[in-house]
């Protein structure tokens, strides 16, 4: 199949507009917040569908608000075809920006820059253009094309469950929220929780607190905790060398409680925790390794060295590595902790292949850990997976290929997408191949050439699926 080079100008003629649309979206600070009256998620992500709303309709699509948590544009006949299916709230900014996350650029490097532009506004925006290239360039359509714009995909889309209870999903539904080419394997989920409580403690030196970690899903980039009883320049030489081995930076600063130790990592999507230094893991080998006073917290700190350690992507100190063919290895991510002067809160957040369940994973974990005096909780939720035959991933596969000269196919993947639920969805794009988008990290950004090839490829998808029959 030849790509339509009709489709390849007008999506290029447009730039310049589908960019500014993507910056007017990414300037909405999407982040999920207490329930209000009229915006079930807060008002940032009540902001951005009102936005999107706005943009959609401007363009000429039919547009529906479904209860504030999603909004839809339709295009073509009332017989659903294809869902195109994005999301417009995102993660916190986190630190280590270079610019406002919430300030979009374009930089002469040739990429947009800002919270959102790929996970999943940036998706969201090329899906719209596709849309409109097809409607603009007058493609008959024997079926609709519907885009589905949520806000609650970061915090367990319970935005999209809703949705569906009132609306079925079309025969093809695509996310543009992970890599080209085809997702079609998601791992599932296993996010455990674990605590753990002592008395009161006296015995210097010590871990007063210990704080790490913003969202279950995010491996962190920085974490901190205040030692009492230590002095800063001892505990600086004391930690600096060892933080450089793990791959991060320490800081130091004096306050009552004791010196505050802040150890500065590389954050990343816990899907992908190979991609990442984790600040969380690494300050719990920096602290274990110091010369603590003999007390219920410092044994809490060497029994989590020892049983999530410092580059154990795959969980294999807490006996559940794993994998299979389709959806590959378990990874494990160690994502958040509390310290208290009482006890201890953690969190992990495990992607699951198809292999993994009950006995094999949660059981095993739940044992370690009360062996060792913690409460363990946590649910498992199964994989996802579409079988690669048929003709709507063939179709995609095709339209990819046309217009990137790559070789299509489809790939398992441990992030969960809007598409883990929908029966033969699957994710398409927004990112090329081998493309680091720091998505979940500082400095998020995407490049506008790709961006702009897959609003090119969504639409040849959009006019060839949703074409009449012969």
């Amino acid at each position: 199949m030849e790509k339509d080079i009709r489709i390849a100008q007008w999506i290029d003629d447009h730039k310049d507009e589908l960019l500014e649309d993507l910056k007017t979206l990414c300037r909405v600070k999407s982040v999920s917040g207490p329930a209000e009256e009229g915006a079930p998620y807060g008002p940032g992500p009540k902001k951005a569908l009102e936005t999107a709303m706005a943009l959609c309709a401007g363009y000429g699509f039919e547009v529906k608000n479904w209860g504030d948590r999603v909004m839809t544009a339709d295009m073509g006949p009332d017989r659903p075809e294809l869902d195109m299916l994005a999301h417009l709230d995102v993660v916190g900014p986190g630190d280590g920006w270079d610019t406002d996350p919430f300030a979009p650029v374009v930089k002469p490097d040739g990429r947009i820059y800002g919270r959102g532009v790929a996970d999943d506004k940036g998706g969201a925006v090329a899906a719209l253009y596709a849309m409109r290239c097809v409607k603009e360039l007058g493609y008959p359509l024997g079926g609709r094309c519907r885009l589905i714009l949520g806000t609650d995909e970061e915090n367990g889309s319970s935005d999209v469950a809703w949705y569906y209870q009132r609306e079925k999903p079309a025969p093809h539904t695509f996310t543009p929220d992970s890599e080209f080419p085809v997702c079609n394997a998601e791992k599932g989920f296993y996010r455990l929780r674990f605590t753990k409580t002592w008395a009161p403690e006296t015995a210097l030196p010590r871990v007063a607190s210990l704080d790490g970690g913003f969202r279950v899903n995010v491996v962190p980039g920085q974490a901190c905790a205040v030692i009492a009883g230590m002095e800063k320049d001892d505990l600086l030489a004391a930690a600096t060398p060892l933080a450089a081995e793990l791959g991060a930076t320490v800081q130091a600063e004096q306050t009552q409680a004791g010196v505050k130790l802040t150890l500065i990592a590389k954050g990343c999507h816990a899907a992908m925790p190979e991609g990442g230094v984790n600040a969380n893991t690494a300050l719990i080998r920096v602290l274990s390794a110091l010369p603590l006073g003999e007390c219920a917290s410092t044994g809490a700190l060497r029994e989590l060295a020892a049983l999530l350690p410092h580059g154990d992507y795959y969980g294999k100190a807490l006996g559940i590595a794993q994998e299979d063919e389709v959806t590959g290895k378990l990874t494990c991510s160690f994502t958040m902790i509390r310290f208290t002067p009482t006890g201890l809160e953690g969190l992990c957040d495990c992607r699951v292949p198809v292999c993994a369940n009950e006995a094999n994973c949660k059981a095993v974990a739940d044992e370690k850990l009360t062996a060792l005096g913690y409460e363990a909780q946590g649910e498992m939720i199964p994989p996802h997976h579409t079988p690669a035959e048929g003709t709507f991933i063939q179709t995609l596969n095709r339209c990819y290929e046309a217009h990137t000269g790559r070789p299509g196919g489809c790939y398992s993947m441990g992030g969960g997408t809007y598409v883990h639920d929908v029966p033969g969805g699957v994710a398409f794009g927004v990112v090329m191949p081998g493309t680091e988008v720091n998505m979940h990290g500082a400095n998020e950004s995407i490049p506008v050439a790709e961006l702009i090839t897959a609003a090119k490829i969504f639409a040849q998808a959009a006019a060839e699926l949703c074409a009449p029959a012969e």
